[in-house]
């Protein structure tokens, strides 16, 4: 007679993330090729940025074990992906893909980048530059997906067919960041927040 399964614990990312997905944050130098934070390349078309932030909790304190990874379309508004078949050029110094580790210490993330151009959505229809997100660290049991829109895009934010989705104004602010200049560098700030009245706008994918 077969006994019935019982359910399982749950499994987080747990403390080994860093050690499987970013081996060199953890202090291992096993892969051939690290996947980083860097996007671009010396020859990269569009205007160099950062984007940096902090992916905080419900009580305001920033997360020191998450991992990022982020996508993006380049400066003509194409993804590096074959499924991208806008007529649009690519761009060969872009991989358009990258990864990174919060600061052990402050929570930090930071990514080297360039500002996309807008893409084509479901039917043609622009989208607004952005940047996609992918969110995982202990306590998270399904990876976070967000987007990071940029404040200075306001008419393509406007018009952005996923931005206005967003009801509530405030809600939509969760999703653009603001820029800076540090050091002669566009900085893009983007703080991510988990859980909270401030709760960034996540998406199922």
């Amino acid at each position: 007679m077969l006994k019935p399964l019982h359910e399982s614990a749950s499994q987080t990312a747990g403390p080994y993330v860093h050690i499987g997905l970013a081996p060199r944050a953890a202090g291992f130098d096993i892969f051939g090729h690290n996947f980083g934070p860097v996007l671009a390349g010396p020859g990269t078309r569009g205007e160099r940025i950062a984007i940096e932030g902090c992916v905080i909790d419900g009580s305001g304190t920033p997360l020191r074990d998450v991992l990022i990874e982020i996508w993006q379309a380049n400066a003509d508004g194409r993804y590096n992906h074959p499924a991208d078949r806008q007529e649009k050029p690519l761009d060969a110094d872009f991989q358009g893909w990258g990864r990174a580790c919060s600061d052990f210490e402050s929570g930090l993330y930071r990514f080297e980048t360039i500002k996309p151009g807008p893409v084509a959505g479901r039917g043609g229809r622009p989208m607004a530059p952005h940047v996609n997100f992918w969110i995982v660290a202990r306590g998270i049991n399904l990876g976070l997906h967000t987007r990071m829109y940029f404040a200075d895009e306001a008419d393509a934010n406007a018009a952005d067919p996923v931005l206005g989705l967003i009801e509530w104004e405030v809600r939509r602010k969760t999703l653009l960041a603001v820029r800076s200049e540090r050091d002669g560098q566009t900085i893009y700030r983007f703080d991510i927040r988990i859980q909270g009245g401030e709760e960034t706008v996540f998406f199922d994918i």
